[in-house]
């Protein structure tokens, strides 16, 4: 068997595989399906400072190949995770990504500053959200913004720090460097694309935020070329996601420049995913007599 592991950030990965924030919970469902000490890591739901109940149903859409997800970070506060959720976590034998969020950069730093003392593995900052302070303008949308959240909340933590890009810009480049250049150890993407579906009979939007996040299938091309122009323009290490859901997607995303690859959607339509596409990578390496799965990263041959 070809050897899985990866290291990031100094943190040893047994698999690069990763179930990503908002899908997986904190795993206690999917513990009755498999161990999570199978899994590489777990990207935990996305946590806030205080309590958020999230948007109004219906908060989910179907599209081809996808769907659309307005929840709104719904989620029970930080002390909450701290308290009832990450010493849970912790006993798994993975490595835990505390996904981390907030309207302000004030109360993504106090997030930060709350898991500083914990013995969470990662942090990974999720700069998609709105900006209350800059319009409702989204942090990851400007070069400015990302990179003033980021260089705040390096201040706060010591940890390693993954900061989490939205596809939703101009030049998803200029973004991942400046939050590099504010101190991101690493970063991942793609986050959702945002989109929206109309019920034609009512004249009304689907989901009653209107719009919500694309994922699922149709978005991995997307992924791909941003991960790949990403891994091209950064000195630090990329995890890759957006519509994986295949072994062979997650060797695509490394091939293109990604480190670890998180999985999504997938797991919706088969909880099994990220067991199973840990499974096939194997598999695929194999074929080929590759003994590390490090051997790929990275090693596309552009035209």
């Amino acid at each position: 068997m070809a050897d899985l592991s990866v290291k990031i950030c100094g943190t040893e990965f047994k698999n690069p595989i990763i179930p990503a924030s908002g899908v997986f919970g904190y795993g206690r469902e999917y513990e009755e399906l498999f161990p999570l000490e199978k899994l590489g890591g777990i990207a935990t739901k996305g946590t806030t400072l205080n309590r958020r109940a999230g948007n109004l149903a219906p908060r989910i859409a179907e599209t081809p190949s996808g769907m659309l997800n307005s929840v709104g970070l719904q989620n029970p506060g930080i002390d909450h995770f701290i308290n009832k959720e990450l010493p849970y976590l912790l006993e798994k034998n993975t490595v835990i990504l505390a996904n981390i969020a907030g309207s302000t950069v004030e109360e993504c730093v106090k997030v930060a500053e709350k898991l500083e003392p914990t013995d969470v593995h990662m942090i990974e900052l999720n700069i998609s959200c709105p900006n209350v302070k800059q319009g409702g303008a989204a942090f990851g949308t400007s070069c400015d913004m990302a990179s003033e959240v980021v260089r705040q909340v390096r201040k706060a933590t010591a940890k390693p720090l993954v900061v989490k890009l939205s596809p939703n810009v101009t030049s998803i480049t200029d973004i991942a460097k400046a939050v590099e250049d504010a101190g991101a150890d690493a970063v991942s993407l793609i986050n959702t694309l945002l989109g929206m579906r109309i019920d034609i009979n009512t004249g009304r939007p689907i989901l009653r935020n209107n719009v919500g996040g694309m994922s699922g299938p149709a978005v991995f091309p997307i992924a791909v070329r941003m991960v790949w122009q990403v891994a091209n323009a950064v000195n630090i290490p990329v995890i890759g996601m957006g519509g994986v859901s295949s072994g062979r997607d997650a060797i695509e995303l490394m091939m293109a420049g990604a480190s670890a690859v998180q999985v999504g959607a997938a797991i919706f339509t088969d909880p099994y995913a990220p067991v199973r596409i840990i499974d096939e990578m194997n598999e695929f390496l194999d074929s080929k007599n590759i003994s590390s799965v490090c051997d790929i990263i990275g090693t596309v041959k552009p035209w």
